[in-house]
Order: structure tokens, then sequence, then C-alpha cells
């Protein structure tokens, strides 16, 4: 089943896919929530990343060097693990290749969604995940 809505978590330095991302699984008909587009310049954004992880019902993980660093990823997803609904739900995608486990060791156990080789790949295997086709 698609998600109602996706928490995208990822580097801020990694933005550049995280919006190409967001836009590809926008137009398969998958809310996305991620901080680029949905926390205003005048909003507390701690509250606001607060609010979206307790709200949304999948969560994301793009996984990059620049993630592995990111303090706000590894409280993301140590978030998203602890959260029962959420079991099943976490979605690891690899962007770039990066020693992963430093973030988590558990992410070794998850199915993770190859992005490093080809897009098309990559999206096709996350939109089968909920069951849904993918258009390029």
């Amino acid at each position: 089943m698609p998600p109602s809505e996706l928490f995208l978590s990822h580097s801020s330095l990694d933005r550049a896919f995280a919006d190409s991302m967001a836009e590809t699984l926008r137009r398969h008909g998958v809310p996305v929530w991620y901080s680029q587009t949905n926390i205003l310049g005048a909003q507390q954004w701690l509250d606001e990343i607060g609010a979206a992880l307790r709200r949304c019902d999948w969560f994301a993980l793009v996984l990059s060097p620049n993630s592995v660093e990111s303090i706000w990823v590894k409280r993301e997803l140590s978030y998203a693990l602890i959260q029962s609904r959420f079991e099943n739900r976490i979605m690891p995608v690899l962007y770039q290749a990066c020693d992963y486990e430093r973030l988590s060791w558990v992410l070794s156990t998850f199915q993770i969604v190859d992005f490093t080789a080809d897009l098309g790949p990559g999206y096709a295997a996350l939109m089968r995940a909920w069951g849904l086709g993918y258009r390029p």
C-alpha cells in the first residue's frame, strides 16, 4: 500500500537528489514531506520536523557520505527506528556508496534500494514496494 505521507530524511548537501526524488514520488501519487519544501522560513524547523515524523507513515532515508555525517539524519532515523508504526516501513535509499552502518548497525538488515548505478531501476524498485508502477 502506498504511503499516506512519506518522510524523506536526507542531508541538506544532497538537496538536488532529494528534490528530484520528492518530485518523482509526488508525480507517482506519493505525498512526500521533507525539509526543503515543507518548512517555511519563519517556522520553527525543529517543531516542524517533529510534527512530520509523528504524522508520516513511511520513512525514506537517503544514504550518502553526507547523510552518514549528518547529526540530523541520525536523529531522524533514531526516532523512526523506535516507532512501532514505522515497522517494515523504513526504506533506505542508497544514493552514493557510503558506510551507512555508521548511522545505525540495523541498516544492514533492511532491503536497501540502490540508486548508485541507474535511477530508473531504483525508482522501479521503490515503487514496487508500494504496489505502484514506475513511469520515467
